[in-house]
């Protein structure tokens, strides 16, 4: 792939667009924003975070804010362009200069909350949730026990897992039977298997 080394290289590519480009990009510069290239566009940042970014493709211009999932969005104007896939990612589109024109005030706007949030530390996180998998062994016992069941089910998900993977990778039943009697009073005090190691 031919990506741009700078911005000026990225509008010229993107002839067709050139002047909804250059009518963004000058907006952008005027808010405050560091323009740098990632992944071969233009993107723009406040403290090393990326803010907005601004692309052009076949139909359209438009300007990503990377954290778009947190903007109030009363306009109605922002698209996630993977539904059900991206958290934070939105995008604005544009299919000619005069809608940017007649929406400048609006573009500052979601500019200038975009700012905000970004200064302020706020961002969506990646969901990097595993699946929580419980051995027999394990499972066996917390049905048995209802004050057992009831001390894992309060314990985090992380800690939970932690449990779950202990007693799974033991290979021999003798072994997972060992490791599940030393686990079981650590599971009552609420305790995770590796806080000892963990800095308080």
């Amino acid at each position: 792939m031919n990506r741009s080394k700078s911005v000026e290289a990225y509008i010229a590519k993107k002839e067709s667009w050139r002047m909804e480009l250059e009518y963004l990009r000058g907006m952008l510069l005027n808010s405050g924003l560091e323009e740098t290239i990632k992944w071969g566009a233009p993107v723009y940042m406040i403290n090393e975070k990326n803010v907005v970014g601004l692309a052009a493709f076949k139909d359209y211009t438009a300007i990503w804010f990377f954290q778009g999932g947190l903007l109030k969005d009363e306009a109605g104007k922002l698209v996630n362009a993977q539904e059900g896939k991206t958290k934070a990612l939105r995008q604005w589109r544009f299919k000619n200069i005069q809608e940017m024109k007649q929406d400048t005030e609006l573009i500052k706007a979601y500019l200038q909350e975009a700012t905000a949030n970004a200064r302020a530390g706020k961002e969506i996180k990646p969901q990097r949730k595993k699946e929580l998998i419980i051995p027999d062994e394990l499972q066996q016992r917390l049905t048995e026990d209802a004050e057992l069941a009831k001390a894992f089910q309060s314990l985090t998900p992380g800690r939970q897992r932690e449990y779950a993977e202990y007693i799974a990778e033991a290979k021999r039943v003798e072994t997972r039977q060992k490791r599940l009697q030393k686990i079981i009073p650590m599971i009552l005090e609420g305790k995770g298997l590796n806080d000892k190691y963990k800095k308080c």
